[in-house]
């Protein structure tokens, strides 16, 4: 009997649960930060944030079971951990600021998640085809514009619960946000292991903590939440099918396609089983099939966390029954609301401190696949500089398109939704068109990271938490 690969071994069940926690903590923050960003924008309640919280736990925790167990066609079946893209956030943001009526926009959001999710599907085994026109160039300006475009919603925490109050910005929370981010970099800097991999998360726990004297951590939330419960499906109303939101949110599966596959090139070598265009396509179509159900649950978009991808290089633990272990958890979390309100008991500033690491290190992430970008070619930094340019317009000229129809403003007022598209028509014009196959100046979306385990991916490295 042939001796079964290292991905498809069943650990002991100590070790299969302490490793199956530890990706959990690897990437919480990641999960709970987006809906964190899109309720607040929302204006939800404590309670109904917790909601939100909760159901995008329990989303996360399908996604990865389906990533990871696989059904038919679908999952990868490598020790992948799914849950809300990043990529996601601003575009969300920008539809909820363009919605009249604020109770319409989690539903418009949903739709326009599902309507991505199932295009996605279809066009899964037809994008793995379409890899090289995705090279690190695009993929490292589009993920560095990721976390550019969040820094000012963790510098907006760092400043208070709540904008324009009158000690919106006093020192008290800023010497807050200061202090978790101090926090942070202490555990990162001095410690190592488990504990350094929740870094974010202690400087969370720890920043609250040291709060409490100064008034400003609300724990009604907690008390309001229910121990037990369940993301009931469509809690925010039917979904709604807008245009424009559908196109943004069809860019931003685009992104979390491109971002996905790298990871699976990458996991598949640091497993020692390459990912073929059969896995890569039964990858994409768990990502794809995942983001479609997650908003009858309440959740959104979800891809693969690369930060996970790294837990595995570091650990050597390969098995993807540890991940599934992982995603179990996640769905218990989901289904206790009084684990999911802990997170509404963190302050803002505390909040705004952790995600200048965070936020930070995803743009880290970006330039660092940047850096294997060929950016020794004029023609790529040229799609560099004009596509991060076209992306800061949102954050360095909120008006610049105030005259363009109010449709048009949800894709515009997303500077990863137009940096990604300027990105990938610049590469195109500059390094396919007219090109023989045979190009120097056409970059293989891998080239230049052949110490794979050693390099972590594109995506979000965020420590909690994105992508």
């Amino acid at each position: 009997m042939p001796e079964k690969h290292p991905v498809d071994e069943k650990l002991p069940p100590l070790k299969m649960m302490t490793s199956g926690l530890q990706h959990v903590a690897a990437m919480y923050a990641g999960v709970v930060a987006p809906p964190l960003i899109v309720g607040a924008a929302v204006g939800l309640s404590p309670k109904e944030l917790t909601f939100l919280t909760g159901a995008s736990l329990f989303a996360a925790g399908l996604a990865t079971l389906l990533q990871t167990l696989g059904v038919w066609k679908i999952g990868a079946k490598l020790p992948f951990v799914n849950g809300v893209t990043f990529a996601g956030v601003a575009p969300m943001v920008a539809i909820v600021n363009q919605t009249p009526d604020k109770k319409d926009a989690l539903p418009i959001i949903f739709g326009a998640i599902i309507v991505a999710g199932l295009l996605g599907f279809v066009a899964a085994p037809y994008f793995s085809k379409l890899v090289r026109f995705f090279p690190p160039v695009v993929t490292g300006t589009v993920i560095t514009l990721i976390g550019i475009s969040l820094m000012p919603v963790a510098f907006g925490w760092a400043q208070g619960p709540v904008p324009g109050a009158k000690d919106y910005g006093s020192f008290k929370y800023l010497g807050l946000a200061a202090i978790s981010l101090v926090i942070v970099l202490l555990i990162r800097r001095f410690t190592s292991g488990f504990v350094k991999q929740i870094a974010v998360l202690l400087g969370l726990v720890l920043g609250t903590v040291i709060a409490i004297p100064f008034g400003v951590t609300d724990f009604s939330a907690l008390g309001e939440a229910d121990i037990v419960g369940f993301p009931t499906p469509f809690h925010f109303g039917a979904p709604q099918f807008a245009l424009a939101a559908i196109v943004s949110m069809c860019v931003v599966m685009i992104v979390s396609m491109t971002e996905s596959t790298a990871d699976m090139l990458a996991l598949g070598e640091i497993v020692e089983r390459p990912a073929d265009e059969k896995t890569i396509a039964a990858g994409l179509r768990a990502d794809t099939l995942g983001s479609a159900l997650s908003p009858l649950f309440n959740g959104f978009l979800a891809s693969a966390f690369a930060q996970n991808v790294g837990l595995v290089a570091m650990t050597k633990i390969r098995s993807r029954f540890v991940v599934a272990v992982g995603g179990g958890f996640l769905i218990l979390m989901g289904l206790f609301p009084v684990v999911a309100s802990l997170i509404a008991v963190v302050p803002r500033p505390v909040l705004g401190g952790a995600g200048i690491v965070l936020f930070g290190s995803v743009a880290a992430s970006g330039i660092q696949t940047l850096a294997k970008a060929g950016l020794d070619k004029d023609n790529n930094v040229l799609i560099v500089a004009v596509s991060i340019a076209v992306g800061l317009i949102p954050i360095a000229a909120p008006t610049f398109y105030h005259a363009f129809p109010e449709t048009a403003m949800i894709i515009l007022d997303s500077g990863i939704s137009t940096g990604c598209v300027t990105a990938v028509i610049l590469n195109l014009v500059f390094n396919h068109v007219g090109k023989s196959k045979n190009a120097s100046d056409v970059t293989h979306p891998m080239e230049g990271g052949e110490d794979i385990a050693g390099a972590i991916p594109h995506k979000r490295s965020e420590e909690a938490p994105a992508h």
